[in-house]
């Protein structure tokens, strides 16, 4: 089978997140099957137009905004015809296959709506113009078969008209735990992704602010980098937290897993997720999660059985969780032993093999392949 994927920020960008890891993991499980893989991607400083990862070929073509008209211009010249299944990956933006690819099958692979995230992370009025454009270009794919990773996000789609939605599982790439790692002898909290307005860091660093009466001795361990970490600093600065918070920035796979081992519990406040990727990295070493209540970590995290959910998506419902969590050793010690038994439910290689049947399922009845 060729598989053609439209995708916004590949494995290699310094940018990518959890859904160039989600799709990198995909593609080398097809490619091991006997696949043929191409991800068409925008470019970056130093990346290679072309190239090829773990089997699978990468191109990449314009700015992380102009790859998108780029992809209908590949298309027509050098895609076209030359593949059994598209699939079109909707990372805010759409990549509109439906006015150009006629012969193949589409397929739709989101993992979040943005909806609230505009507000987050563009000005005003192109955030207010995305907000309420989304509904709008997603309504383009609604007759088209869905796959997304959430429940949160199926019902999204549900209530835009789409009909063919599928569930399917975003998984960890390393082998959990077999017990619990020994943690720090310090309460440590940490937290990893991109340091920007939606992922919301800076209500984690309020939350120690808050907390660092009664506890003196906390620790918030801040993993990643991007355009808001100078005000995160100056913010540890103000409230004095600068023995209490420490930027690692961008960690190696393997000292971001050293340091998941060792914290407490992991602390996520975004605005929204597809899933929370790393909700289910944490747990795989034994580190319960303590999550806002919104879509997709809502459906990673199981309350009071893999970690919390806040009864409110504010700093202070966040220290008033972790107060529950680490005034009862023993509440912690069942958290990250849940954890680690709910990590082991999820494989990629099981995941890709669902992504398969979906493909071939709409290749044997899509009437123009």
């Amino acid at each position: 089978m060729n598989i053609l994927m439209f995708m916004w920020r590949d494995i290699k960008n310094p940018a990518s997140g959890g859904a160039g890891r989600t799709t990198h993991e995909l593609c080398k499980r097809w490619i091991q099957k006997g696949h043929h893989v191409t991800i068409f991607t925008s470019s970056f400083r130093n990346g290679k137009d072309c190239e090829v990862v773990d089997g699978y070929e990468i191109i990449r073509k314009g700015s992380l905004l102009t790859h998108y008209y780029y992809a209908s211009l590949y298309y027509k010249k050098y895609f076209k015809g030359k593949y059994d299944v598209v699939i079109d990956q909707i990372n805010t933006i759409p990549y509109f296959t439906p006015f150009y690819v006629k012969e193949a099958p589409i397929i739709v692979y989101i993992h979040q709506l943005c909806r609230k995230i505009w507000f987050y992370e563009m000005a005003f009025p192109v955030s207010l113009f995305g907000y309420l454009l989304e509904p709008f270009y997603l309504k383009l794919y609604k007759k088209y078969p869905a796959i997304t990773v959430s429940e949160s996000t199926k019902q999204d789609l549900l209530s835009l008209s789409f009909s063919k939605v599928s569930v399917i599982s975003n998984a960890i790439d390393f082998e959990p735990l077999v017990t619990i790692p020994k943690k720090e002898d310090e309460p440590t909290i940490i937290f990893v992704g991109r340091l920007t307005k939606s992922k919301r860091p800076h209500h984690v660093i309020k939350t120690i602010y808050l907390l660092k009466n009664d506890m003196p001795n906390i620790k918030l361990w801040i993993i990643g980098e991007g355009y808001f970490k100078k005000q995160l600093m100056l913010m540890a600065k103000k409230f004095k937290l600068e023995n209490n918070v420490i930027f690692f920035g961008w960690l190696s796979p393997v000292k971001k897993i050293e340091l998941l081992k060792k914290a407490h519990c992991i602390c996520v406040p975004s605005v929204r997720e597809g899933w929370g990727l790393i909700v289910s990295e944490a747990n795989a070493v034994g580190t319960p999660a303590i999550v806002y209540n919104v879509p997709g970590l809502k459906d990673a995290v199981q309350n009071g059985f893999n970690g919390f959910l806040t009864t409110k998506n504010t700093p202070q419902s966040m220290a008033t969780a972790l107060i529950k969590f680490f005034k009862d050793k023993k509440l912690i010690e069942n958290l990250s032993g849940n954890a680690l038994c709910n990590s082991r439910r999820f494989s990629w290689d099981m995941s890709s093999e669902e992504f398969l049947k979906i493909f071939k399922r709409n290749i044997k009845n899509n009437p123009n392949s």
